[in-house]
């Protein structure tokens, strides 16, 4: 037997039960694991297109079983994209995506499909099927629809090319920000520079110098560097609030706001060609705009609901944008300033003010949060909510880096419902920023045998060094709980069919509600104080400084609030009136809207859209208001639990099962307004956000 039968024979990716082989997977196993599954997955469609009925189990029960193969394979390839990025992995993942692509719409657009699935919706059996199936089945109509399956000859084959087209775009996108990122660098040698940084900034710039210094440079320490300050948000965002050069500050602002848009990792023109063809896809399903395609799958009912939230939230937070700058301003001039405020000052000087205010920092909350400690606290949460334990099952099955947790999830009976990951520190030379939860393997019957979730929780928080654990910033605390919250809805899912477990078949823009809620949990005096132990002493968070972190959770939250609605309003105005044809370019359009949303006039050469990663490279295009959609809903779900007393344990526990029960478990088998009424008693109000914006005015 030749090498490479047996390379190909022990090919990880092929492997199509218990938990995917993270620790053997390399780069050269992907296009023949991807192409072999690729084929069997062509004979299986061609032989269920030739003879199925058009039942439940004729049809989507061996539609969903094709997916289990690509669970073991293409999952995992994405998975690493995110966390173990390189070289050699984009150029195989470049090489097969095009035919994931084309796979991916030869199922959606199978004439023979679809008409069976509309013959189940119209048949004799579509009123005994519940009504996760019935979503299901709709769901995939409305995906068959969006896929072109209405369209034919040129105009069919028009569609697919901007679908590949629009996959590769968006890789490369996702791919640019990442070289961009890692490609900056500015180097602090003297001491000096770094009077008034924070413990936990020195830790991460020489650390991040550390692993970039040549084989003959000497090491860098925390005390003495050298620092080198990144793009990353660990060190980006702590540089911005406390690193006195001004000079230095508007260098590393400058290069953050111009990511990925010059030389060669440019997105600009890669802005123009995805919209342009976003707008010709939509032109070709016949709608209006591409606006209009996003928001035909969720729960807004149109953009004029969506203009109508825009609106609502502006209105409440525009003056006290005005008057946040104002207090920030009268600080930096009071404090020495003599220049007029710039985009560079204000993350310097509001966290001045936030100390000033609220008198402690960020390094003084930090010895609190041991990472362990603080998933300690949040399991405890959970138990007392949802009736669910965590126990540590490391080694149980593998991982694709040595920081890498693994969990088992159980129900009050003690048996095992669930399994996740954690992935909680940041790589910036292979992982991408920012933090999210994905599925690894979905909630599914196979072989007659239910299959437990798996899910991924990957965060960008600081790393542990040789001397200490993993000391958290309170945002990298509501980070955590805000990604647990979504595995929270993969791991509870009682929806046995994969379609419409845990995440999968939420409207996306409700898929934020269940990540949001547990946001507010972060403000809970018993929840946060009993997740603290400081990392010498033991003691936990004394009670001023949990006071301070309260009254300091509405610092600021207007212009935060404006600061979403500009990136929500610009989603929506560039895939809805804007043409990229047309002589005004995207840069025209994003500074006209944050001149109407900000307090300080942009950065006239800010090309921000650049690294806009969420509405080119993920899945919020025209989706970006979801975030705020989602928190009106989670704001008032959580006043529920206000309402019930927060400190009251049985109403509490009792209040957290119904939760569980409705939220949590119903997934994508529930449509969202409905879930939401079950456990609220009635329809979302905004009342509860502004109020926990400090945004609600009084009569």
């Amino acid at each position: 037997m030749s090498q490479d039968t047996l390379k190909f024979q022990n090919n990880p990716l092929l492997k199509n039960s218990g938990f995917p082989q993270f620790d053997k997977i390399e780069t050269d196993h992907v296009v023949p694991a991807i192409r072999q599954v690729l084929a069997e997955a062509e004979e299986k469609m061609t032989a269920l297109e030739n003879e199925f009925k058009p039942t439940w189990n004729g049809l989507l029960k061996p539609l969903e079983e094709m997916d289990i193969a690509f669970e073991y394979s293409w999952s995992p390839v994405s998975h690493f994209m995110g966390v173990k990025n390189s070289a050699e992995l984009r150029k195989v993942h470049s090489e097969i995506l095009a035919e994931i692509v084309q796979f991916s719409l030869r199922v959606k657009q199978s004439s023979v499909i679809y008409r069976g699935l509309k013959k189940i919706r119209d048949g004799a059996e579509w009123g005994q099927l519940d009504e996760a199936q019935q979503r299901i089945i709709e769901q995939k109509i409305r995906a068959a629809e969006h896929a072109g399956i209405g369209l034919e000859g040129k105009e069919r084959e028009e569609f697919n090319a901007i679908s590949r087209e629009l996959s590769q775009l968006s890789s490369d996108f996702s791919n640019h920000i990442l070289d961009a990122t890692k490609a900056y660098k500015l180097i602090i040698t003297d001491p000096q520079e770094t009077t008034g940084w924070p413990e936990s900034l020195r830790q991460v710039a020489s650390h991040s110098y550390n692993q970039n210094k040549g084989e003959n440079e000497a090491g860098a320490t925390a005390q003495n560097g050298p620092w080198q300050i990144t793009l990353g948000h660990p060190c980006y965002i702590p540089f911005m609030q406390h690193h006195r050069n001004r000079t230095q500050r508007e260098q590393v602002y400058r290069a953050f706001m111009t990511r990925a848009s010059s030389g060669e990792f440019d997105n600009t023109t890669l802005i123009s060609r995805i919209l342009h063809l976003r707008r010709r896809m939509a032109e070709l399903l016949k709608y209006n705009n591409f606006a209009d395609l996003s928001l035909d799958s969720k729960m807004a009912p149109n953009i004029q609901a969506v203009q109508k939230m825009f609106d609502e939230l502006k209105s409440a937070a525009k003056e006290a944008t005005l008057q946040e700058l104002q207090e920030i301003a009268a600080l930096a001039k009071k404090s020495g300033q003599k220049e007029a405020m710039a985009h560079w000052d204000t993350g310097y000087w509001a966290e001045r003010l936030r100390e000033k205010l609220f008198n402690f920092t960020d390094d003084e909350l930090r010895p609190y949060f041991p990472l362990p400690r603080v998933l300690d606290g949040l399991f405890s949460l959970c138990t007392r909510l949802f009736g669910i334990t965590f126990e540590k099952a490391d080694g149980q099955a593998p991982v694709w880096h040595p920081d890498v947790q693994f969990y088992k999830v159980l129900n009050e009976t003690g048996q095992t419902i669930a399994w996740f990951y954690l992935d909680p520190y940041s790589r910036p030379a292979e992982k991408r920023g920012g933090a999210w939860m994905d599925n690894c393997l979905n909630r599914r019957f196979v072989n007659g045998e239910l299959r437990l979730p798996v899910i991924h929780l990957c965060c960008n928080g600081t790393p542990p060094t040789e001397e200490r654990p993993s000391l958290m910033s309170f945002s990298e605390v509501t980070t955590l709980f805000h990604e647990f919250g979504h595995g929270l809805q993969g791991m509870l899912t009682t929806v046995d069919h994969a379609d419409a477990a845990g995440v999968n078949g939420i409207e996306w823009d409700a898929v934020e509600i269940a990540s949001q809620f547990m946001e507010n949990w972060c403000y809970h005096k018993p929840t946060l104080i009993g997740m603290t132990a400081h990392v010498d002493s033991g003691a936990p968070l004394p009670e001023e400084l949990f006071e301070k972190i309260c009254a300091a959770r509405t610092f600021r939250a207007a212009t935060m609030i404006m600061r979403q609605l500009e990136f929500g309003i610009t989603d929506i105005y560039l895939h809805s009136k804007f043409d990229p044809d047309g002589k005004k370019s995207v840069f025209d359009v994003h500074q006209k809207i944050a001149r109407e949303t900000s307090a300080l006039p942009p950065l006239p050469e800010s090309r921000f859209l650049c690294a806009f990663s969420h509405i080119f490279a993920g899945g919020y295009a025209a989706g970006y208001y979801s975030y705020k959609w989602s928190e009106v809903l989670s704001a008032d779900a959580f006043s529920a639990f206000e309402e019930a007393g927060l400190e009251n344990d049985e109403a509490i526990a009792k209040l957290g099962r119904k939760y569980r029960d409705t939220i949590l478990a119903c997934g994508g088998g529930r449509a969202p307004m409905a879930v939401f009424k079950e456990f609220r008693g009635r329809e979302p109000r905004t009342e509860a956000l502004l109020r926990h914006n400090g945004l609600l005015k009084q009569d």
